[in-house]
Formats: structure tokens, sequence, C-alpha cells
């Protein structure tokens, strides 16, 4: 199954289209979270997204249960922190899952795959336009 292309997001304008206000990182609570330290806010978030394809194989290749909801819950924390909340959300639910036999495991792990991508799409488009302006 090929995972979904990841889309591109108007960051001046963060309505998705949806009409939500909702972009794959929220800034204000990454912001919020690093005190308003730019450098701080820029390592967190490198951090994360560095880590995020190791933590979405260690999902995809658990074997038991317990490194299933390990993985799902490392995700979900990370995520939070950051302000990823599309991928804390979606993290929470393979976290309830029973581990990798559940036949719903599959379609959970692609979904975090395509939003992993959306936030990686979004944090590139976002240092291109802080480049611009600054």
């Amino acid at each position: 199954m090929d995972a979904p292309r990841a889309q591109s997001f108007d960051i001046q304008s963060p309505e998705n289209q949806n009409g939500a206000n909702e972009l794959p990182i929220d800034l204000a609570h990454l912001r919020r979270y690093t005190l308003g330290d730019k450098a701080l806010e820029d390592e967190v978030l490198r951090l994360f997204l560095a880590q995020l394809p190791e933590t979405l194989a260690a999902l995809r290749t658990a074997a038991t249960e317990r490194d299933w909801k390990i993985a799902a819950h490392t995700l979900k924390g990370s995520s939070r922190a950051v302000g990823a909340w599309r991928i804390a959300s979606l993290a929470q639910e393979a976290e309830a899952l029973r581990g990798p036999e559940a036949e719903a495991c599959p379609d959970a792990v692609a979904k975090l795959e395509a939003a992993a991508s959306e936030a990686l799409t979004f944090f590139h488009q976002s240092n291109k336009l802080a480049n611009k302006l600054g």
C-alpha cells in the first residue's frame, strides 16, 4: 500500500482543508514549552523529527504487545511535548490496540507515517519561510 503524499501547508494562514485551525505542529504550544527560546524550539523540534523515524520503525517491527505499547506510548508523549497533536492522537489510538497482531496495526502505522510526513513537510516549509523573513 502506497503511503499518502504529504500535503503543502499555508503557514501564514493555518486553516486546513477542513476549516480547522490545525497545523501538523502547534508552534504556539512549542513556543510556550521552550519559553520562547527560538534556538531551543528549533533544537527540540529537530530532535523530535530525527527520532520520529526510529520510533515509527520500533512500532512497525514490534514483535510483542509490550514492544508495540512502548513504541506507541513513546510516540504519544514526544508528540504531545512538541505540539504534534495529530500524531499524538493517532499514537494514543495505536497504544490502545492489542499489539502487533491486531488487524488494525498496519493501518495505524500507515496513518502515523502519513502524519509524520506532514509534520516533516510543515517543518521544512516553516523553516523556508523563517529564512525568507529572517
